[in-house]
């Protein structure tokens, strides 16, 4: 798989990454000591940039949970797989929601 990041992430090669088949979108993060990756299908990645273009904290059905302030960690899972998740911070979080608001990612949108 050939994996991308957003041009937003100022952290080498440390950000969450996405990366597609022909039939499924996966995500991941790769300083996450877990090395998750979390898989969707088109439809749902699809889900998730909509929904990233109107609001950074998505509820549906990737959804992204925040740590305290004090803990900078985010985790990205999905209602299909709860016991998978990705682990990044907030700093690499937003770089992420930055490339999807400019369009980076749109064409992992249309695997399948």
């Amino acid at each position: 798989m050939n994996w991308q990041k957003s041009t937003y992430c100022s952290e080498g090669n440390s950000c969450v990454h996405v990366a597609a088949t022909a039939e499924t979108v996966h995500l991941t993060e790769s300083s996450d000591p877990t090395g998750s990756i979390l898989t969707a299908s088109p439809a749902t990645f699809t889900a998730l940039l909509a929904e990233l273009k109107n609001e950074p904290h998505p509820r549906h059905p990737i959804q992204v949970t925040f740590g305290s302030e004090d803990e900078d960690t985010v985790r990205i899972h999905s209602t299909a797989a709860p016991h998978t998740a990705v682990t990044t911070d907030r700093a690499k979080w937003n770089a992420f929601v930055l490339g999807v608001r400019a369009g980076e990612f749109d064409h992992f949108a249309q695997a399948g």
